[in-house]
């Protein structure tokens, strides 16, 4: 159950957010439809770069990497240099050695999450983190599954458990707050 004081509608910020991109890997990227794959790719890649120049930490983890290839290379060439990187076989980032201390080290109570496949990893570590007590925001056009009725069904499941599910755009603005934030115009620049 649900923390009743837990606010289900406060918003991204960026002093108190973690990005976490889950396993966004070249071979598992080649499972997904070529559109989709491109959506999660250009909104995950806007999420990086608005998170390096607002300062919020950037965690990426690997699914079995040795079989599903390592970060997709559009990801890895905006990752800043400070990434912490969690290679995995569980399906949940939360039950990986180390990247809940990590978490837990950043003293920040939200985690955004992009990544692959919405409905097994994805779906996974944002209930495992809710249920840690962490506020969990799944950008839905950062997020894929191979089908679309598993896709569906992760966004439905993550709504009717109260996780909030947003667009990337969305977690940026409210990183941002206010227009007359100093990285507005450099954030801005990305959205063209």
């Amino acid at each position: 159950m649900r923390d009743e004081n837990r606010a289900a509608t406060q918003k991204c910020a960026a002093l108190a957010s973690t990005l976490t991109v889950v396993d966004i890997q070249e071979r598992l990227g080649e499972a997904m439809p070529g559109k989709v794959l491109n959506r999660v790719l250009q909104n995950t890649c806007l999420l990086v770069r608005a998170a390096e120049i607002l300062d919020v930490p950037v965690i990426r983890t690997e699914q079995y990497p040795k079989g599903l290839g390592k970060t997709h290379s559009q990801i890895e060439s905006v990752l800043p240099t400070t990434t912490e990187n969690f290679e995995k076989t569980t399906f949940s980032c939360a039950d990986v050695e180390g990247y809940s201390n990590h978490l837990k080290d950043s003293d920040r109570g939200q985690v955004i999450l992009s990544g692959m496949e919405a409905h097994i990893c994805v779906l996974q570590t944002a209930l495992d983190l809710d249920a840690e007590g962490y506020q969990v925001f799944v950008a839905e056009d950062a997020i894929c599954s191979r089908r679309l009725e598993n896709y569906q069904n992760a966004l439905d499941r993550l709504r009717q458990c109260e996780i909030n599910v947003v667009s990337s755009e969305s977690i940026v603005f409210e990183w941002l707050g206010n227009a007359t934030h100093p990285g507005f115009k450099t954030i801005q620049s990305l959205l063209r």
